[in-house]
């Protein structure tokens, strides 16, 4: 009877193991949906290992949070998943899963920054892309600390948030402060190429990349760029004034029309009005890309002092007044016409 009884337990327990297993091998290799579907996963900062089962389990993307949280722990991983944005699958294995979270391989949003937008339009840009609020760019890009921390010797960001393509994951709260902080990474990256022998500081690294920024703004044409911060270096020398649409376009923002009027270039209000105020503008107008830094560091030697559009993308260059009134009247009254 004893012996019975002991085979009888026998069998119950390899009965047992065989279900334990068998339950095991279903939940390693048996996803939890056949075809499985995308699942946009976010892990959020601070999310301990029962909370991201729990989610994982909530979004059908596992099976068993306990058994995937056992599956961690024997493998050693439940300490290494790291937070973010993940796109995941019902129909991968719990340690796809698994490796994906340990890997970061988070979701990446693609930011491309076009040379000589300004600060609050690459704050849009960011908040259309889906990478953080506007209204967090512009905090991060005044952000004393943050300004501090990469030499920016101004109160805010316009003009060294460096123009390029970027990847960034998506961070908790719609927080654009990486964005910012890149971009300034960038500009010191590649700022260095232009002042090999140490970057300008202070005063004179602001007043270059101001006048990088007005170089940006006036012409897109690699040739033209030195040619024009030479016209700038110029008048800046003889005391004449800058006379430079761009910079009155930026000091009335967002109630720019379009169109000049004669009235904005009448307006000594206007702290950007380089018809009414000599000198150069009181900061950066854009964020300009490499070639305007390069220009604006070695502006190229001549003895122009004006130029206008020829509305093919180039400029007339002129030494007198008179020959640029004449260039005007050819060039632009004519289009008017």
């Amino acid at each position: 009877m004893f012996k019975r009884a002991v085979a009888v337990m026998v069998l119950v327990v390899l009965a047992c193991s065989a279900i334990m297993a068998w339950r095991v091998h279903q939940f390693l290799t048996v996803p939890p949906e056949t075809p499985g579907r995308e699942v946009i996963v976010t892990i959020e900062q601070g999310m301990s290992f029962d909370q991201i089962a729990g989610l994982l389990y909530k979004e059908s993307v596992v099976s068993d949070p306990l058994a995937f949280k056992l599956l961690a722990r024997f493998t050693k991983q439940d300490g290494r998943l790291k937070a973010g944005e993940y796109r995941l699958n019902t129909g991968l294995t719990p340690m796809q899963v698994l490796d994906l979270l340990v890997s970061g391989q988070a979701i990446l949003f693609r930011l491309t920054v076009p040379e000589g937008l300004t600060m609050r339009q690459i704050a849009k840009l960011a908040e259309q892309v889906g990478i953080g609020s506007a209204a967090s760019f512009d905090k991060a890009a005044r952000d004393k600390e943050l300004l501090a921390k990469y030499n920016i010797p101004s109160d805010n960001a316009e003009g060294f948030l460096f123009p390029d393509t970027y990847l960034f994951t998506r961070k908790p709260g719609n927080d654009a402060r990486q964005v910012v902080e890149a971009m300034l990474a960038q500009f010191v990256k590649h700022a260095a190429k232009v002042w090999p022998d140490g970057l300008p500081q202070g005063k004179d690294l602001f007043d270059a990349v101001t006048m990088a920024s007005l170089v940006e703004k006036e012409t897109a044409q690699p040739a033209e760029r030195a040619k024009i911060a030479g016209v700038f270096a110029n008048r800046l020398r003889l005391k004449m004034l800058l006379q430079t649409d761009p910079t009155v376009i930026y000091g009335l923002g967002e109630r720019f029309d379009g169109t000049l009027h004669r009235v904005n270039l009448d307006d000594p209000k206007n702290p950007y009005n380089t018809y009414q105020h000599p000198g150069l503008p009181p900061g950066p107008i854009c964020n300009p890309g490499l070639e305007s830094l390069k220009a604006a560091a070695d502006p190229e030697t001549h003895d122009f002092l004006y130029f206008v559009s020829k509305n093919d993308g180039t400029h007339f260059f002129s030494k007198s007044l008179e020959e640029h009134n004449s260039a005007v009247a050819k060039y632009q009254l004519r289009k008017g016409k």
